[in-house]
């Protein structure tokens, strides 16, 4: 069986040096906030550009951590994309704002010329989802955003090192939200998370509220949380820090592949938006015949996956929006079409060849 993701795959390419920083870290004796979490904090900011990181446990903690500290509440209005995966939209109602959608371009990514037309008073933010590994349009969002006052989060959870016009996608809004869940570029090997801002006011912020809201030892200045990236994963996450621009690199050439040799004219490719790079965390094809061609695929031993087959304003969780099938046709319509093809490092010619081969056998 050819998987969706290998993560053992990637893992043998420098198992060493993974064993050997989980070993160090173990005999270190300092596992909560340690050298290394500072470490890979100034790694990363370095990385993205940044003037500052802050470690977290998770993605979604960076997302409604950032919009609390941003003082968005009850009341008020945050726009995100209408296809973005559900941890989004959660990162704005955790704090009781309201998520308001905008539907998708050609590119899988929020419809930044429909932006506008979703502003009202209420507005205070929008949520950038720079989506499987593509990069949103930033100027016309800040633009937009420098326009009407916007603050602006970005949720770079799949797009670790890409670009739009040269710069890293997470250093446009106040706030870069960043996910290492083992599937992403630099995945941790568990749940673990950071932000990145240019802002030190904010950054302190984020170091108190991680922390129980304590900048001392049991003075607690605010009633924070406890989303403490710990040191193991901020030790893997330094060597897998090291090797991310070939881990790109490869997911790219694999990406050119099925790019030139994916023949079969049921199958919509995607494309890259024009100034903009991609790390290519997903592969995502369209396709009208999806459930056929997964199904195809499945019993040819190729396992895919689809990202995402509800969209959030249908789901249950928000039932109470109060939204209905047909309001936004564009994210529904992807969600009927997505197909995540097997995108992983490690993945061999002759694994990538059959996937191609398959696809283009596909006459359904």
């Amino acid at each position: 069986m050819i998987m969706a993701n290998n993560l053992l795959r990637q893992f043998s390419l420098h198992a060493d040096e993974y064993e050997e920083k989980a070993i160090e870290v173990l005999r270190s004796g300092w596992y909560v906030l340690g050298k290394e979490v500072k470490s890979f904090e100034q790694e990363w900011a370095d990385y993205i550009g940044a003037k500052y990181c802050v470690g977290l446990a998770s993605g979604l903690d960076a997302l409604w951590i950032s919009f609390r500290l941003l003082e968005i509440k009850a009341g008020d209005e945050v726009i995100v994309s209408a296809n973005a995966y559900i941890a989004c939209v959660m990162g704005i109602t955790i704090n009781g704002a309201t998520p308001v959608f905008v539907e998708p371009d050609m590119y899988d990514n929020i419809d930044a010329d429909k932006i506008e037309a979703a502003v009202t008073s209420k507005t205070k933010a929008i949520l950038v989802v720079h989506l499987y590994g593509e990069s949103c349009d930033m100027t016309k969002i800040m633009d937009i955003s420098r326009r009407y006052n916007l603050k602006i989060v970005e949720d770079c959870a799949q797009s670790h090192g890409n670009h739009w016009h040269g710069k890293t996608v997470g250093t446009f809004g106040d706030i870069g939200c960043f996910s290492f869940y083992p599937t992403k570029g630099c995945g941790a090997f568990g749940d673990a998370g950071c932000i990145v801002t240019n802002n030190a006011t904010l950054a302190k912020k984020f170091r108190i509220f991680r922390n129980y809201g304590s900048e001392k030892h049991y003075q607690n200045k605010v009633v924070g949380s406890n989303s403490r990236l710990d040191e193991i994963q901020a030790g893997l996450l330094r060597v897998k820090l090291s090797h991310l621009d070939e881990f790109n690199e490869e997911r790219c050439r694999i990406a050119d592949r099925y790019l030139k040799e994916i023949t079969n004219p049921m199958v919509q490719l995607p494309q890259i938006r024009p100034e903009a790079d991609s790390t290519w965390h997903q592969f995502v094809i369209h396709t009208e015949k999806r459930d056929e061609l997964q199904a195809y695929l499945e019993a040819n031993d190729i396992s895919t996956l689809i990202h995402y087959p509800i969209p959030p304003h249908l789901s249950e969780a928000y039932q109470y929006l109060g939204k209905k099938s047909g309001d936004y046709p564009i994210a529904e319509k992807y969600a009927d079409e997505v197909l995540s093809l097997p995108m992983y490092n490690g993945m061999t010619d002759e694994e990538q060849s059959k996937v191609i081969i398959t696809i283009n056998a596909f006459k359904r």
